[in-house]
């Protein structure tokens, strides 16, 4: 990990979420019991096979805070409002992000991109023009593994330490910012994000635009009670297709900029929405914490 060292940001002190320590809790008290009481052991499995089963479901729902602190939105502040995050993930995409960055530049709007390490090392032109026209570059670790919420600790610090490395080489800037793939995670991922000094991001409405091909179903979804400070969701890599046979994000993009516009909010980068003193870990977890 010694390569991973320069990409690696302040770390954050881990404060196991009250979810986490009552888990703990309840492991404890188990294993107590079982001494006492042997012969009540399918007792004992049963209560901590319920409690896997909730962590386990913590972990398939993108936007839970039970498992650690998670940015679901853009924190209050007078100073930051009539903005939305913008941000696409599983990038970058050769054909359609910079078709992306066009529509962006046209609004003058500013995005954050979650990218996918290996994509970084494969297309630094276009991580470097994405940096060069105002927008971040964020962590989506870097293989984007259907299975990545299955990882251990070190494996969580190093696939994701690896991507850190990859962009921090490529745009001279280490993330701030982690979204996992899929949005699945572990109880053992917050810990590794903690080493690493990263934020967990999920967002506040997505449009499905991997695999929903209309247009008009994917803006209904990001506008339908937009309001400011929401984290958009959308995907600049593996769009789907839509009726037209073009990238289904490339034929949402415009209309939902314009919508925002005539709406008086501004699209903007996570790090315009999220001041780095609110890196700091009693800020860190207030401003999570707020719906």
């Amino acid at each position: 990990m010694d390569t991973i060292t320069s990409a690696i940001r302040r770390p954050r002190d881990f404060q196991p979420s009250q979810f986490i320590r009552l888990s703990i809790g309840l492991h404890l008290v188990a294993g107590g019991f079982l001494a006492l009481r042997p012969e009540e052991w399918p007792l004992a499995l049963e209560t901590l096979a319920l409690d896997h089963l909730i962590l386990a479901s913590l972990g398939l729902w993108p936007k839970s805070r039970g498992l650690g602190p998670n940015w679901r939105r853009l924190p209050f502040d007078d100073a930051f409002n009539n903005r939305v995050a913008l941000t696409f993930d599983d990038g970058p995409d050769p054909i359609v992000t910079p078709k992306v960055l066009d529509l962006l530049d046209a609004t003058s709007s500013t995005a954050t991109f979650f990218c996918i390490g290996e994509r970084v090392l494969q297309h630094k032109g276009l991580v470097q023009d994405i940096v060069a026209r105002g927008h971040t570059i964020e962590n989506h670790s870097h293989y984007h593994r259907l299975g990545f919420a299955c990882s251990s600790v070190r494996g969580f610090v190093e696939e994701i330490g690896r991507a850190q490395e990859a962009i921090a080489e490529m745009t001279g800037r280490a993330p701030r910012f982690f979204r996992a793939p899929f949005g699945f995670r572990s109880p053992l991922l917050e810990p590794a994000l903690c080493e690493l000094g990263l934020d967990l991001v999920s967002w506040t409405r997505r449009g499905y635009d991997t695999r929903e091909r209309s247009p008009q179903r994917i803006q209904k979804r990001l506008l339908q009670g937009l309001s400011d400070g929401d984290i958009l969701l959308l995907h600049d890599g593996h769009s789907a297709k839509s009726l037209t046979d073009q990238p289904v994000v490339l034929d949402v993009l415009p209309d939902l900029l314009a919508t925002l516009r005539d709406e008086g909010l501004q699209g903007v980068s996570l790090d315009q929405g999220i001041p780095a003193f609110m890196n700091d870990n009693d800020a860190h977890t207030k401003g999570a914490s707020e719906s």
